[in-house]
């Protein structure tokens, strides 16, 4: 019989964060991190987060889950998607977001 060894990875690890560069933010004074949990096949998985306020990005592609925290993130095309925890959301690279955030976000993503 084969033993199957179940590594736990640590969601509720510090993220340290930074302020985001200036010619993002469009309100407030918001900081963001990530911490990288683990590499599988070429792929991440981490912890990212974001403090409250408003600022644009251009996205990597992504799938993430909403882990605490609540804000929106508004695509270019429109489409807005209320964040909030359990949300799921794919984002690809290229994407010009706008991310709104009332409480830190804390998301898990692969990317």
């Amino acid at each position: 019989m084969t033993r199957v060894t179940t590594r736990v990875l640590d969601v509720a690890t510090a993220v340290p964060t930074t302020p985001l560069d200036p010619g993002t933010v469009l309100l407030g004074a918001p900081e963001a991190g990530s911490r990288a949990l683990a590499a599988v096949s070429g792929v991440e998985v981490g912890v990212w987060e974001m403090t409250p306020g408003t600022a644009t990005d251009v996205e990597v592609d992504e799938v993430f889950v909403v882990l605490s925290g609540s804000g929106t993130v508004t695509f270019d095309d429109g489409e807005r998607v209320d964040l909030r925890p359990g949300s799921v959301v794919r984002l690809r690279a290229g994407e010009h977001t706008t991310w709104v955030v009332h409480e830190t976000i804390r998301k898990i993503y692969v990317a």
